[in-house]
């Protein structure tokens, strides 16, 4: 057995295991291996381990390696920054697109999407701890941006997500996914239909995330070791 394999077992017993001290069904919960930086081989040792669903930051790097891999052996996610400009290739190439924070971008994945006739399912990415270094919408920005997201015929809102700052000990983390969740019921609340999905934490913090809720948390040392 691989240390990848070995390391996905891991990951998947403590989600199996967080999960049901929390009341949850473990099955609830998607673990997304982040596979940016790490070689198509990597990749496919890690798909034929069990981790179907995969996240990538890169447009360029990731369209080479879905090319060499098959788009079909795995569910992709886009985590990364996307400019506008790349849209087309982050809906021709993913299933999910978890940082969308703009209408303009929001209207051009929509644009492509149209083009070949897909419903492009998105998350509104939020700027939880409101960072300068990270991208993401204001929490006050939520509403207003799910209600815009939702007249567009070729976007689905699926979810929402967060990245905090990062802390040495994970339950600093907390307040901020507590946080998202809170932004979550207000969206219900104004009586938009519910983004379902919470894609929080990581490898340092996903027990803590799925304590509060994720429904996707994105691994990518706790897989792969670290960034090539």
């Amino acid at each position: 057995m691989t240390a990848i394999n070995e390391n996905i077992e891991f990951i998947k017993k403590q989600i199996k295991e967080t999960a049901i001290a929390c009341g949850r069904d473990p099955e609830t919960i998607t673990l997304i291996g982040v596979s940016k930086r790490k070689s198509a081989d990597k990749v496919s040792k890690a798909i034929e381990a069990g981790s179907t669903n995969l996240g990538e930051n890169y447009i360029q790097e990731a369209v080479e390696k879905i090319d060499t891999l098959g788009k079909d052996r795995a569910c992709w996610h886009f985590i990364g920054h996307l400019q506008s400009n790349k849209a087309k290739f982050a809906v021709k190439y993913f299933d999910y697109i978890h940082t969308v924070d703009k209408v303009k971008l929001a209207r051009e994945i929509d644009k492509q999407a149209a083009k070949i006739k897909k419903v492009q399912k998105i998350l509104l990415q939020i700027n939880i701890a409101e960072e300068d270094t990270k991208s993401g919408a204001c929490a006050k920005e939520a509403i207003s941006l799910a209600r815009e997201f939702s007249r567009f015929e070729n976007l689905s809102l699926d979810g929402l997500m967060c990245m905090p700052p990062y802390f040495s000990d994970p339950e600093e983390a907390r307040v901020y996914f507590k946080k998202l969740v809170r932004i979550q019921a207000e969206i219900q609340g104004a009586g938009l239909d519910t983004p379902a999905h919470l894609s929080m934490g990581m490898s340092n913090d996903f027990t803590v995330a799925i304590e509060e809720g994720s429904t996707m948390v994105r691994v990518g040392t706790a897989i792969f070791g670290s960034r090539d």
